[in-house]
């Protein structure tokens, strides 16, 4: 039987419903989000980037997701990627599970300064590095990477490749597209679009957002976190 849920007080009816068992597993989803800040990245557009991940997050709509009350807390973690040898974590696992915690995930997110990175665009290696971070958080329900991007995989294995490993069989891969904002841009960012649909995307229900340029990002990643924060369906096959 399939059990469609969408809001805090329906996933306690769950918890209660599965009894000692759900009780074990109190993380409803482990969220990793993956910032580029390859080459095509520069200073202002990164800091667009973490500032508008930080304004995503402390959005009313975006905080009463992910304190919705029901018990079961989202794990967050942060990383940002560049070529095959950089990422960086710059928020740790932490659980979401009071306003405190997540003012402090909001802090460190905003107060993050850029560390020096390639200028490649490793995303296979990037999504590689994100799976590893899953180890730790193996008792939550769902385990999803939000990956942002404003370009191709130019260097190392691609998604395709290393999603034919199984090392993403349980793992849902989202992405936001950062495309151009202009109207000369839009070939451009159909393209983009459409490769991340088709070859970095992962999982039956997995999506791609479009963010119109960096001053679209907050807004944009607003809105996916909303999508992403949606508690999950049971009882049916996600691959």
């Amino acid at each position: 039987m399939r059990i469609f849920l969408t809001t805090g007080m329906s996933a306690l009816l769950i918890v209660l419903a599965l009894g000692g068992a759900a009780f074990a597993q109190s993380c409803r989803l482990a969220l990793v989000l993956a910032l580029d800040v390859s080459g095509s990245v520069d200073a202002a557009e990164y800091s667009q980037q973490v500032n508008g991940l930080a304004a995503a997050l402390d959005h009313p709509d975006v905080r009463a997701q992910i304190l919705d009350g029901s018990g079961l807390h989202v794990s967050l973690a942060v990383y940002e990627w560049s070529s095959r040898n950089h990422q960086y974590v710059i928020q740790p696992w932490t659980a979401l599970t009071t306003n405190g915690a997540l003012d402090a995930a909001i802090a460190r997110i905003r107060g993050h300064q850029k560390v020096r990175a390639g200028l490649r665009t490793a995303m296979g290696t990037s999504l590689s590095f994100a799976a590893s971070l899953f180890r730790a958080q193996s008792d939550c329900w769902v385990k999803t990477v939000d990956v942002s991007g404003d370009g191709k995989n130019n260097i190392g294995v691609t998604p395709v490749q290393l999603y034919q490993s199984g090392a993403f069989d349980e793992i849902t891969v989202n992405a936001l597209v950062i495309g151009g904002s202009g109207a000369s841009q839009a070939s451009a960012k159909h393209d983009l679009l459409r490769y991340f649909e088709t070859e970095v995307i992962h999982g039956s229900s997995s999506f791609a957002m479009i963010a119109h340029g960096y001053d679209d990002y907050a807004d944009a990643m607003r809105r996916k976190l909303i999508r992403e924060l949606q508690v999950p369906v049971f009882g049916a096959s996600k691959y």
